[in-house]
């Protein structure tokens, strides 16, 4: 019924749609469109200014138009006259070849030329915060280590069971709701699904979570680091790989029932590790997470080195289960589109390359990380990690030099006015010097 977006309108009682896409930030935008303009719309898309948003372009650049995916249709649970959807931007009757969910599609397309299809689940953890974003909206919210504090969850039990019950309308399959390792912290989990399902299904999570909680009084949060001793947010990624049927990242012989295969793509990761996190950790604030102190719970729960592990949470890759791996670098800034399709591209990369990932580590790496030679280092803030996106043949090759050189001048610009910014912290320390 979606594939005729005028047709839905009238059997589910839509008044609006949202038509939105997704800019190289991870940014949301949308207009929207009153339901007896869809049909149009939906042929030849909703106009932009591409210049308007972060998508490096310019004022002289050609309207843009967001062409909108009937197949991501989702009804708003708690506004249901409105439908949302995902779509896919052009310029000059082409795709932009810097418009994240067009990468994203590109680049499983080249995994579906050769027998592969990536599927995905994302665990997204963030902040309930006061309206003004001061401090954590809980203030009885404050044990050592709150993690899955059934108290603290249950006093946020409204927006919490608001939220789940939506992801559950529309057919995602929610399965659990915690409360995480920071105060005023929560995670929501759903199940996996094709990469690109679940990325349409990150970009609108973090959209209905900001929604209810405003709804409730609050605000909530993806930031990585919002507050310096509490643990920050991370979005880990599971990723297994698919041939129709058949988990090829699946071995029951395999070391910890994982194929050869899903180790090259393991090596991969780890191989270009340095240059993805430009795009897993995509802010200044990022590296205040995965190269943070000890929090007040005792742990930050990010990683610092690039590494693997079995069954184990302080190593950049955890193997928890036969058939899949956990990557748990990125961080809740991470665009929805630009993260997968830059893991799939270095897995592939690793995959193709047969690139050895290299012995696995089982020792606790917040402990005894300083006794292992050669494992490599995560960048210590944006800059170095932009440095090492600029020099990655791998991601420049797959994911196309329009994303990596627009991501790469924009992300630049941001580095050199955070680095202008005179901060308190210089003026206590340097003042009298």
């Amino acid at each position: 019924m979606a594939n005729d977006l005028s047709h839905a309108a009238k059997e589910l009682g839509i008044k609006y749609f949202l038509v939105s896409y997704v800019d190289l930030f991870g940014s949301l935008r949308a207009k929207l469109v009153p339901a007896p303009a869809i049909g149009a719309m939906q042929k030849t898309g909703a106009g932009f200014a591409g210049f308007a948003t972060w998508l490096d372009m310019s004022p002289a650049d050609p309207d843009l138009f967001a062409v909108p995916d009937p197949d991501s249709l989702i009804q708003l649970p708690w506004k249901p006259e409105i439908g949302w959807l995902a779509s896919d931007l052009v310029m000059n009757d082409e795709l932009v070849a810097q418009a994240p969910r067009n990468v994203l599609k590109r680049t499983m397309m080249g995994a579906d030329s050769i027998g592969y299809q990536m599927k995905t689940g994302v665990e997204c953890e963030y902040f309930l915060i006061s309206a003004d974003g001061s401090r954590i909206s809980d203030g009885a919210d404050n044990a050592i280590k709150p993690c899955y504090d059934q108290s603290a969850l249950m006093r946020r039990f409204d927006v919490i069971r608001e939220i789940s019950d939506a992801m559950n309308t529309l057919g995602w399959g929610c399965y659990q709701n915690d409360h995480e390792d920071a105060n005023g912290q929560f995670e929501m989990n759903w199940h996996y699904d094709d990469a690109l399902v679940t990325a349409d299904r990150h970009v609108f999570f973090k959209y209905m979570v900001r929604t209810i909680a405003e709804a409730h009084g609050l605000r909530a949060t993806f930031m990585p680091k919002p507050f310096i001793d509490l643990t920050g947010s991370g979005c880990h990624m599971h990723v297994s790989m698919w041939n129709g049927e058949e988990n090829v990242f699946s071995d029951p012989d395999g070391e910890l029932g994982v194929s050869e295969l899903g180790y090259h793509f393991i090596g991969g990761l780890i191989h270009s590790a340095d240059a993805l996190c430009a795009i897993t950790n995509p802010t200044v604030n990022s590296y205040k997470r995965i190269n943070a102190p000890r929090t007040v719970s005792g742990a930050t729960w990010s990683p610092s080195s690039v590494t693997y592990t079995g069954n184990n949470r302080t190593h950049m890759i955890r193997i928890p289960d036969p058939g899949r791996f956990e990557f748990r670098l990125a961080d809740g800034a991470a665009n929805p589109y630009l993260m997968p399709a830059a893991v799939l591209a270095t897995g592939l990369d690793g995959m193709q390359n047969q690139r050895d990932p290299g012995k696995r580590l089982d020792i606790n790496m917040y402990t005894e990380g300083h006794k292992v030679r050669g494992a490599k280092k995560l960048p210590l803030n944006l800059l170095d990690a932009l440095r090492a996106l600029e020099k990655s043949s791998v991601l420049r090759t797959a994911l196309g030099a329009p994303v990596i050189d627009g991501f790469l001048k924009l992300k630049h610009e941001e580095w050199n006015a955070y680095s202008r910014h005179l901060t308190q912290w210089e003026r206590d320390t340097t003042l009298d010097i």
